[in-house]
């Protein structure tokens, strides 16, 4: 398997285009997000171009999941977050149902 060298070195901040194909959803999607979720905040350079740290790009993860795999309201998906915050092990149940989420869709995709 060939190593991309680009890859291996881990970037610290995304441009919102790059973050959304990161995260496989749109550019007005990520913006949504921003709007109804204030613990997500880009930083933002002098000329107004959000800046997605690996900290956003795990929250948004997060929000993805609770929204569409666990089929919590936007209003539910905040109250959760806010109790993952104050409780690790909750994050983690939350990690290992993404991995699991995605080994089934790898393995459908294989077959």
């Amino acid at each position: 398997m060939e190593i991309n060298t680009e890859d291996s070195i881990e970037k610290k901040y995304f441009s919102i285009g790059e973050a959304a194909q990161k995260l496989n959803i749109s550019v007005s999607m990520l913006r949504f997000y921003e709007k109804k979720f204030p613990d997500l905040k880009p930083r933002k350079t002098k000329g107004g171009t959000r800046k997605y740290s690996n900290d956003d790009i795990h929250l948004i993860q997060r929000i993805i999941h609770l929204t569409k795999t666990e089929g919590y309201t936007l209003e539910g998906a905040k109250e959760k977050l806010t109790v993952i915050n104050d409780n690790p092990a909750e994050e983690i149940k939350i990690k290992l149902n993404t991995l699991k989420n995605f080994l089934i869709e790898l393995k459908h995709n294989l077959s």
